[in-house]
């Protein structure tokens, strides 16, 4: 697994207008849920649009630099994969420290994602880091090692540890592309195989 975020990246302050493009929106809508195992999804994703193989290409590169869509990759499910074990770590550091440390835990490759929060009252927490693994044993040496790596740095952390999954999806902005994408996926010869993966 590799780090989802290596460096430390303040939120934009404005973000792209989807919903004035119906057409990129209609994409976000078809890639969400992942795309169909087909030998060509493109040219599937292409046809759903309207468009040509090199247009929907260029919308999506367009989403992309435009910071709409990060990546279009896999994802493996890690549970099927034997990571069974997550824990969210949680840091108390100086707020001024978060970038770099927030960099420093990101770019450790046990790390899924690497968050800044504000803290609250009765939590004193700032910076949160999710680990996996295979055991509680390895994702408590994992929160060991962000320990070592944080040093002085840190004042005071623990570990939120998952009991069990009660939903687990990334954002979803419509059920309409998502449900094509499902049915076209369950009609291919050999079952309702897909490339997981929509935007990041």
């Amino acid at each position: 697994m590799s780090a989802c975020i290596s460096r430390s990246e303040p939120l934009p302050q404005t973000l792209p207008r989807l919903d004035e493009t119906p057409l990129a929106m209609r994409l976000v809508e078809l890639t969400q849920d992942g795309l169909p195992l087909l030998e060509d999804p493109w040219a599937w994703l292409a046809e759903q649009l309207g468009l040509s193989v090199e247009s929907t290409l260029d919308l999506l590169k367009r989403l992309q630099a435009e910071g709409a869509i990060r990546r279009i990759a896999a994802v493996p499910n890690h549970y099927r994969l034997g990571y069974r074990h997550n824990g969210m770590t949680v840091w108390d550091v100086a707020d001024a420290d978060v970038p770099r440390l927030g960099a420093l835990l990101g770019a450790q490759p046990f790390v899924s994602h690497c968050y800044r929060r504000p803290r609250r009252a009765g939590w004193r927490y700032n910076l949160f880091a999710m680990v996996h693994g295979r055991s509680r044993e390895e994702i408590d040496s994992y929160r060991e090692h962000l320990r070592y790596l944080l040093g002085e740095a840190c004042s005071a952390d623990d570990m939120l540890v998952s009991s069990r999954i009660l939903k687990k999806t990334g954002l979803r902005l419509s059920p309409v592309g998502a449900k094509l994408a499902r049915e076209t996926a369950a009609s291919v010869s050999e079952g309702p195989h897909r490339l997981q993966g929509g935007q990041t």
